[in-house]
């Protein structure tokens, strides 16, 4: 389904003109729902005020209190800011206002990622600091973030505008490639000598960007490093290396500085909680690392428990996962999305991020990597005709009601195939409470919150987002 800003905007109000029931408990309660067909795609729906004798009990208990919540979001990769920023002007701001604006439609996107230097969804493999083969720059003075000036910090810098409180975190896939034991941004390790240097270039990089009006909130050392890709930038860099950069080189700097940027570990899988549990118990590194960092691709979210258990004063993020066309289908993309947004903030995550922002009918712009990747919009650049896909809905189905500050709250989960999560929000006390049914027949609901009861039954496989 292949539409104009302009038309999905209409096609949205409804949807957004719900919001203003979160502003008074008086108001009646607001539900959104999106279909296992995908016909309801974020619809409002009525709720029952009489619920059925016989429902599933859903309780929500605001009294209980965990996380407070940063945001939802996706990455500003450069092949969405290629594909954003080509749209015709008007285009290019409706679409803007559409992601990280509120209200009349818009997503409420609070939370974004950026590349340090090139990813697999780059058209180069680029650093801030390249050099020809065999040469060095040891005191960077070669160093520029103009390779973000024409896509990256244009989009970033407006979806700024439209929400001043968007959150920034950012993450390398590779340092410039003469640090490393491959002379290439592919393959290799960093080399000894350049955990000094290594660290001056990240501290380069804050500095430029907080030039340019963007603080980075949160800071990885490296995407995914337990994996070395041999046709794009990475590298391998294991627990104890990072913990020794961490705390003998790149804590101290931004200390010095004066960048208050906060360091996440890990930046990778479920699958290996003890490299991200090897950092935060090193002496030097624990003190400079605010958290930890998660990806889908491997091992299961309730790994991002026990972490949390172990360091309860620090940071638990989702920061990566794709959609793709290896699990297709409208239903199975709403499953897997929306389960991830329940999974991972049950388990402690203070932001969540799917992968890339925008990408195009072929899965791109990329150079290497995942060629069969979907994002959150896809945009067709012959046309600029912008078509939503299924994890936009997805992340609607928070993105749009749990606002900057709330805090996850009790609620009942994991009964007859459905599952929860419920916040509140600090702003006006509005509660939400996101419901997924992953069994194969409807099922009715009784909720009930202090003050409040009311029931709906929810068809299989579908979603639905109640706000009060």
């Amino acid at each position: 389904m292949i539409r104009t800003i302009a038309a999905a905007l209409a096609a949205l109000s409804l949807a957004g003109c719900a919001t203003p029931a979160l502003r008074s408990a008086a108001q009646p309660v607001t539900a959104v729902v999106t279909s296992a067909d995908g016909a309801q795609r974020l619809s409002p729906q009525p709720v029952a005020a009489t619920p059925e004798t016989t429902a599933l009990r859903i309780t929500v208990d605001p009294d209980t209190r965990h996380q407070t919540m940063v945001g939802f979001g996706a990455s500003i990769t450069d092949a969405s800011a290629i594909l954003i920023d080509a749209l015709p002007q008007d285009r290019r701001d409706a679409l803007i206002r559409e992601l990280f604006g509120r209200g009349e439609g818009g997503l409420g996107l609070d939370f974004t990622r950026l590349t340090i230097g090139a990813s697999d969804f780059s058209p180069t493999h680029y650093s801030f600091d390249d050099m020809p083969a065999g040469e060095r720059d040891s005191d960077l003075r070669r160093f520029s973030i103009n390779p973000n000036r024409a896509d990256v910090l244009p989009v970033l810098k407006s979806a700024l505008a439209v929400n001043p409180d968007l959150v920034v975190m950012a993450s390398p896939w590779s340092p410039p490639g003469w640090m490393k034991t491959s002379d290439s941004m592919i393959g290799g390790t960093l080399r000894p000598d350049a955990y000094d240097v290594y660290a001056r270039y990240f501290a380069r990089y804050l500095q430029a960007y907080r030039a340019e009006g963007v603080a980075i909130r949160y800071l990885t050392i490296q995407n995914e490093p337990d994996f070395s890709p041999t046709d794009y930038p990475g590298m391998k860099w294991p627990a104890v290396d990072r913990a020794r950069f961490v705390g003998q080189h790149l804590g101290p700097l931004l200390e010095r500085e004066g960048l208050a940027t906060r360091i996440l570990d890990w930046d990778h899988n479920w699958d290996q909680p003890e490299q991200p549990l090897t950092v935060l118990r090193d002496p030097a590194a624990t003190r400079y690392v605010a958290g930890t960092a998660w990806h889908c691709y491997a091992g299961n979210v309730s790994a991002q428990t026990p972490v949390h258990e172990a360091f309860p004063d620090r940071e638990t993020f989702f920061t990566e996962c794709s959609g793709g066309e290896w699990r297709p289908g409208w239903a199975t993309g709403l499953s897997d999305a929306v389960g991830l947004m329940i999974d991972t903030t049950r388990g402690w995550a203070k932001g969540v991020l799917l992968w890339n922002l925008a990408l195009d009918p072929r899965n791109g712009p990329q150079l290497g990597g995942c060629r069969t990747c979907r994002g959150v919009v896809r945009i067709d650049p012959a046309t600029g005709a912008v078509e939503r896909e299924v994890d936009y809905y997805a992340l609607g189905h928070l993105s749009r009601f749990v606002r900057p500050g709330a805090h996850r709250i009790g609620s009942t989960s994991g009964e007859a195939g459905v599952k929860t999560v419920a916040f509140r929000n600090a702003d006006n006390g509005s509660l939400v409470l996101l419901a997924f049914n992953g069994a194969e027949e409807p099922r009715p609901l009784r909720i009930e919150a202090p003050g409040r009861s009311f029931g709906f039954t929810l068809a299989p496989g579908s979603a639905a987002t109640f706000a009060w």
